[in-house]
């Protein structure tokens, strides 16, 4: 049953992605623009053996995708609130949990789809890595989308305009960005920087994905990495589902 349930979500919200593809295609461009104008920056940059500077921005624009798409999904269910279409949702019998799993499913397929399309453009730009590496990384995208995705469902869920929705998330998606490292290692910041981003769960994920793309896969960081992505996915859905069972629309 929940299976079904959530394969019927996931094909309607899928559906709707595939009509809007300039949108789909829209996505990927703010992780384009930094590969294309930032990236060469850091071609003479001393990165202290971590990688080319390919292999330490690449894994850090693909989680940016999936931060900043995933976090502001929600702004979809309060346009649904206001239409009446999560009211009659939630009068059927399909489960709260595939309403919720249905949704951020397609988020992540959509993230993983733009996720490839900035590798290709990235080898184009001269990105070497291994490819297991780099099918690690696409997974680290789905499970950050699916943990972001649920939280901005269950935010969305709690709040009744986008002007209460969009401030929130801004002051959250930005200091998770500037303290995971996603543009640089936080190893190359001053100690005091270092340890704070150690309170940033994104940075196990950007550091787990950058061993991937230099082949380093049995590592204390992939070990943490993997944790920690599967850990807050859980989390997430768990807080997700309780929402969307406790709240009325």
């Amino acid at each position: 049953m929940l299976l079904h349930d959530t394969a019927l979500i996931y094909g309607r919200y899928l559906r709707q992605s595939l009509r809007s593809r300039f949108a789909l295609l829209f996505g990927v461009l703010m992780p384009l623009l930094y590969l294309v104008f930032f990236g060469p920056l850091l071609t003479d940059l001393p990165l202290g053996g971590q990688g080319s500077s390919w292999q330490l921005l690449v894994p850090g624009l693909l989680l940016q995708l999936g931060l900043f798409g995933a976090s502001f999904a929600g702004f979809s269910i309060i346009i649904e609130k206001g239409q009446g279409v999560v009211e009659r949702m939630r009068v059927t019998p399909v489960s709260r949990l595939a309403l919720l799993l249905g949704r951020v499913l397609r988020d992540a397929t959509v993230f993983v789809f733009q996720a490839v399309l900035l590798v290709l453009a990235a080898v184009v730009m001269g990105l070497r890595a291994p490819l297991p590496g780099v099918l690690i990384g696409f997974a680290f995208v789905a499970l950050l989308t699916v943990s972001l995705g649920s939280l901005s469902y269950a935010l969305a869920m709690k709040v009744s305009t986008p002007t209460e929705f969009g401030p929130t998330i801004n002051a959250v998606s930005m200091p998770s960005m500037l303290l995971s490292g996603l543009m640089l290692p936080m190893t190359l910041a001053p100690a005091w920087l270092d340890a704070l981003s150690h309170f940033m769960p994104f940075r196990y994920l950007v550091d787990a994905m950058r061993d991937a793309y230099v082949g380093s896969y049995a590592t204390t960081t992939m070990l943490y990495g993997v944790l920690v992505a599967v850990g807050l996915a859980a989390l997430s859905v768990t807080v997700g589902t309780r929402v969307f069972r406790t709240t009325g629309a």
